[in-house]
């Protein structure tokens, strides 16, 4: 497929996505995609993402350069993109979403269920242009059922699937500090795509692949879950102490915290002769012991870290195989270089700020992945290069309901991976 931008590497190179998502569940599925190497067209409303006005913080472009500032949320979730803007419910738009839908290998939408169907771009009708077109719809709460129509935003759903009644300190739920839920209904839909994408390499059919920001956060109760629907148990917060091992969680020392697991018995006989406990205590004999006196114990531990620095029990740890860590601050983590060795910092040049750097990608690929990352676009950045493009590989007029989008229709029947 010829590119108006090159899309670098990756196991998706060649394949197109086109972006109709906004916020950031979607998006952050459209970036994903476009981390493998796909070439992501976003098509934004004329006013653009409500995320390029969610700050601060905002960065303004150097001296001299465009007068208007970038929000540092749009930066986080649109980067290996390009955009166009349009208006869905005009004619002009609906034209330029059917000559992308017909290209399309994957479409991504995250409206409140039922929108897409008003505005005319309904399943079927998305399939009768391109039947091999794989749709990614995300929303709030699921595709149906008596809260389906119920918009989605992340710390609500946080606090309505039980993910808050687990975080923080007992009697003070709190949210997590990222919009887990977004992130996580993002990432799964992006699996759902993938496996989309490797049945219609079989079929030559795409089909709907449905996840939610409720999905994704019962789809990660683990543990926590099981406890209750098999145990019968309801989970509470436990702080930065592990509810079902001991110990494991954050310690303070002499000058400062470190978390610590102890997975095993192995290891906890490894803790207790650095830290010089009694291995064989009868209290905590065994892990379920350990868990029964949990804040004893971590009394108990504490009471020895604090005679020394976090540098040195960490190094001790380390030489006694007790899995251990810091607790960094986000610039400490970027500045750490296993960070930057581990490629999970990117540079790029942005069309008004210049050189920045983003949060990576976090995969590798034998052989190398994607070589060169595209920086997220100003609005509208791409409208003449994307038009461009769609009239250089138009191969029929483009003419509405009628005989194009049929002619359309067959042409694309036989388009795989």
């Amino acid at each position: 497929m010829p590119d108006a931008v090159t899309s670098g590497q990756g196991p998706l190179d060649g394949r197109l996505v086109l972006d109709l998502s906004h916020a950031l569940a979607g998006p952050h599925a459209a970036m994903m995609l476009g981390d493998l190497g796909a070439r992501v067209i976003k098509v934004e409303a004329p006013g653009g993402d409500e995320t390029r006005g969610w700050g601060p913080p905002f960065v303004s472009p150097p001296p001299g350069g465009a007068a208007d500032t970038e929000s540092t949320y749009f930066l986080a979730c649109n980067r290996n993109k390009e955009s166009v803007t349009a208006d869905l419910r005009s004619p002009e738009g609906r034209a330029l979403v059917r000559r992308l839908v017909r290209r399309a290998d994957v479409l991504v939408e995250n409206f409140r269920p039922g929108t897409m169907d008003r505005l005319g771009y309904g399943a079927d009708r998305l399939h009768l242009l391109n039947p091999g077109l794989v749709i990614l719809s995300i929303s709030g709460f699921g595709h149906g059922g008596p809260h389906g129509d119920r918009p989605g935003y992340d710390q609500i759903a946080q606090g309505e699937a039980g993910l808050m009644s687990l975080t923080g300190e007992p009697g003070a739920p709190a949210k997590c500090g990222v919009p887990i839920a977004d992130l996580l209904a993002g990432i799964f839909g992006v699996s759902g795509v993938l496996a989309a994408l490797l049945e219609r390499a079989r079929t030559g059919r795409g089909r709907v692949v449905r996840t939610s920001l409720l999905s994704a956060m019962v789809g990660v109760h683990s543990f926590q879950g099981t406890r209750w629907t098999v145990a019968g148990q309801v989970p509470e917060a436990t702080g930065n102490q592990h509810p079902s091992i001991a110990p494991y969680g954050l310690f303070h020392c002499a000058d400062g915290a470190i978390q610590i697991a102890v997975g095993s018995e192995k290891l906890w006989h490894a803790l207790a002769s650095v830290a010089g406990l009694a291995a064989d205590d009868p209290r905590y004999a065994t892990n379920a012991d350990r868990v029964g006196r949990r804040a004893e114990l971590a009394a108990e531990l504490e009471g020895v870290l604090r005679w020394a620095s976090a540098d040195v029990w960490l190094e001790r740890l380390a030489d006694a195989g007790v899995p251990a860590g810091r607790v960094r601050t986000i610039d400490e983590v970027y500045d750490w270089e296993q960070t930057r060795q581990q490629g999970l910092a990117v540079r790029v040049d942005h069309a008004t700020l210049g050189p920045i750097t983003l949060p990576g990608a976090p995969w590798q690929f034998d052989g190398g992945g994607r070589t060169r990352h595209l920086p997220p676009p100003t609005l509208g950045q791409h409208n003449d290069s994307v038009r461009s493009w769609l009239d250089e590989t138009d191969e029929t007029t483009e003419t509405g309901d009628g005989a194009g989008d049929a002619a359309a229709a067959a042409r694309d029947a036989v388009r795989v991976l």
